[in-house]
């Protein structure tokens, strides 16, 4: 009697398992955007900017000597670069739109080094973001072109030539500043263990700023991070 009501429970606590498993399946079904992944089927933009001084430490840091490392960060002088304008839905984004993604000229590949300092960053945000954007790859690079013309960089990062330790919220209160229209429900700040990695400023369709709830959730929680002086010069 006593094996058969443990074989009983074991069987009991088996299907719970598996209920909860297809409960969690379902919810994460339900969490994804019923569009998911249809090309131009989006709310909005997140047009991000690294903090290129922080990559090139961190690539340095980890051995990351080539490809876009080896362009980025032994170059001119870079502050802020365009790391990708990526379609958004209000909880969750699209990405990969069309496997294979349309083949990318090189010269739109050339006409972004000056905002998109490496040809493979350049490649991987079309196969990844802006096949999702139902844009041809040429309008796609305009549109990041225009949305990175929309944002004004605080002078005070311009030409860092010293380390500076700031507050996620200080960054962003920078920004608000200098871009008239911009608030604090529109930017966020990332970053690593101990350095600012990224500025994430949400636009509409038409690049106007606008509020993303979802974004700062996703945003840096540290209450000091450094940001690496600009290197070369």
């Amino acid at each position: 009697m006593f094996h058969f009501r443990l074989h009983s429970f074991c069987r009991l606590m088996i299907s719970l398992t598996l209920a909860t498993g297809l409960a969690l399946l379902a919810d994460g079904a339900k969490a994804q955007d019923k569009r998911q992944n249809s090309p131009g089927e989006f709310d909005f933009y997140v047009l991000s900017l690294s903090w290129s001084p922080s990559f090139c430490e961190e690539a340095s840091e980890r051995g990351r000597g080539g490809g876009r490392s080896q362009m980025q960060c032994s170059g001119r002088p870079y502050s802020f670069v365009v790391h990708g304008l990526w379609p958004q839905y209000e909880n969750g984004f699209p990405e990969y739109c069309q496997r294979p993604a349309p083949r990318l000229n090189r010269n739109i590949v050339s006409s972004m080094l000056d905002l998109m300092p490496a040809p493979g960053l350049i490649f991987n945000e079309w196969d990844k973001h802006g096949t999702c954007s139902g844009l041809d790859s040429r309008n796609y690079f305009e549109a990041i072109r225009k949305a990175r013309a929309v944002v004004k960089i605080p002078a005070e990062y311009l030409d860092l030539s010293q380390a500076k330790t700031v507050a996620p919220a200080e960054v962003e209160e920078a920004f608000v500043k200098a871009n008239p229209g911009l608030s604090t429900a529109a930017i966020s700040v990332t970053c690593n263990r101990t350095r600012l990695s990224e500025v994430r400023i949400c636009l509409s369709k038409d690049l106007q700023f606008r509020a993303c709830e979802e974004l700062d959730r996703r945003a840096c929680r540290r209450d000091q991070v450094t940001m690496p002086p600009i290197r070369g010069g």
